[in-house]
């Protein structure tokens, strides 16, 4: 059950930190070759676990330290049906390694949580397409669908929000 999905606390605190550039920290500093930036196949490899792992425990350390809140974004920005057929993974994988991602952050949560350090749960939704420079655009009914993978599977998890860190779409 997801713990703050009816409230969320950080609209009530006057600080609250997030973590911040995943992608940039695995192949940059802990050496992992991530093929179009798909943090999410690190979840499947003990190895990459770990660094996941590592990865979240170093943000909500410095939110423990500081007494506030975090909120800590999945691994899954390329976790949708494009990107994630281009390393692989089907609909139903997808899915799975969706809410595999809210489960590794729930353990990072009962790890380290305290009172004034909650610890809130986005489910990342990242881009159809490059997310920084915008080739074709859907319709909204288009994003709708295509996004709809993802969004079920946060809904089903104990995720407390789904959230999109880029552009996911364009009215046409």
């Amino acid at each position: 059950m997801p713990k703050y999905r009816h409230h969320l606390p950080q609209l009530d605190a006057a600080t609250f930190l997030s973590d911040g550039g995943i992608e940039t920290t695995l192949i940059f500093h802990d050496g992992f070759d991530l093929p179009d930036f798909a943090a999410f196949a690190l979840l499947a490899d003990p190895a990459g676990r770990a660094a996941l792992h590592r990865y979240f425990d170093s943000y909500v350390a410095v939110a423990t330290r500081d007494g506030v809140g975090i909120v800590l974004e999945t691994p899954t920005w390329r976790a949708s049906p494009d990107w994630g057929a281009r390393a692989g993974y089907g609909v139903e994988a997808l899915e799975a390694v969706n809410r595999d991602a809210v489960d590794l952050l729930v353990e990072v949560r009962a790890r380290h949580e305290t009172p004034s350090t909650p610890v809130v749960i986005s489910g990342c939704i990242g881009p159809r397409g490059d997310g920084y420079q915008v080739g074709a655009s859907m319709t909204a009914d288009e994003a709708r669908n295509y996004h709809a993978l993802q969004a079920r599977a946060f809904a089903a998890s104990e995720a407390d929000l789904a959230a999109s860190v880029t552009p996911i779409a364009s009215s046409t």
